[in-house]
């Protein structure tokens, strides 16, 4: 399933704030999509770039969410759509 990321720049401001980079250059649009799905489907605005892989069939991104920076995986799309949001925590599962 794709979803389209449609955000105003005051809504890509107030994530940027709570983006944690530790590279000092700011999120590329493929990981601010991403960065923005992630942390509506966690509920938690406490969200920043681990890792992220460019492919032309879509930039791979992994998210820290929250003071754990627990791991989310997500996939962005050169159309604006993100997919793939999935955590990356063992939850126990034999």
């Amino acid at each position: 399933m794709k979803l389209k990321i449609v955000l105003g720049s005051a809504a890509l401001l107030g994530l940027a704030a709570c983006i944690d980079g530790g590279s000092g250059a700011p999120p590329s649009i493929e990981e601010q999509a991403c960065l923005a799905a992630v942390s509506r489907t966690t509920n938690n605005g406490d969200v920043t770039v681990l890792s992220s892989e460019f492919s032309q069939a879509g930039t791979s991104v992994t998210v820290g969410v929250g003071p754990n920076r627990a791991p989310w995986k997500c996939i962005a799309y050169s159309d604006g759509t993100t997919g793939e949001i999935m955590s990356l925590t063992d939850e126990g599962a034999l």
